[in-house]
């Protein structure tokens, strides 16, 4: 009897530390490894899929941050009509004023600044709630929205809050009888809107070909 009982014993003590070690959450950790890494696959997934409104705002704000960042930098650094040159007879920063539309179109209109943050506010409006129709649904189409958007936000904040659009952004080719030959002066914000629409048109003529090229039937592509 006395072996049978100190194999009964023995399995005994062999149980007691795995209960010991499960009691205090050993056994549990896997279980929790599992959970946590299902957490964080979701999260990630979720933040992949943006929808297309969230992608174009994140832009939107993207640009308009920078571009008042540059301008506030600009109304630091450089008084009114000051020129810092960074390549001499090519580019250099200016601090000049506009109350017409890009590239100081309009300009030498009185009340155009008002008239323009009018028409400003109004091109958003009429792109948001029409944004279906430009592809909005392609990571192209969305970025390019999302450039318009926050390109014409950074211009209308300057309408509002200094009655005027800062412009620091100036090429130009210094001519030999003297004089610059200069590419009118512009901001972050007009380069956005620019860039935006260029990819308007890319995408538009990119369907206009797929559109225009016929189907090719089984013969054809055999």
């Amino acid at each position: 009897m006395q072996p049978v009982l100190l194999r009964s014993h023995s399995k005994h003590m062999h149980d007691e530390p795995s209960r010991e070690f499960a009691g205090r959450g050993f056994g549990s950790r896997p279980t929790r490894g599992l959970a946590f890494g299902r957490n964080v696959r979701q999260i990630s997934v979720a933040d992949m899929n943006l929808g297309p409104t969230r992608r174009m705002a994140i832009v939107a704000a993207a640009v308009l941050t920078l571009d008042q960042i540059t301008k506030l930098a600009v109304l630091k650094y450089l008084g009114y009509t000051q020129e810092k040159v960074v390549i001499n007879g090519f580019f250099k920063f200016v601090h000049w004023w506009n109350t017409g539309a890009a590239w100081s179109l309009f300009n030498q209109f009185a009340g155009s600044n008002e008239l323009l943050a009018l028409f400003a506010v109004a091109a958003l409006l009429v792109l948001f709630f029409t944004r279906h129709h430009f592809d909005s649904h392609t990571l192209l189409g969305q970025l390019s929205l999302g450039l318009i958007f926050g390109g014409i936000a950074g211009n209308l904040v300057d309408r509002f809050v200094r009655q005027h659009v800062v412009d620091f952004i100036y090429f130009y080719l210094n001519r030999r009888g003297g004089g610059e030959l200069g590419f009118p002066a512009f901001n972050v914000a007009d380069s956005a809107i620019c860039t935006g629409v260029a990819l308007l048109f890319l995408l538009s003529w990119q369907k206009d070909q797929a559109a225009g090229s016929p189907a090719k039937t089984p013969a054809q592509q055999s």
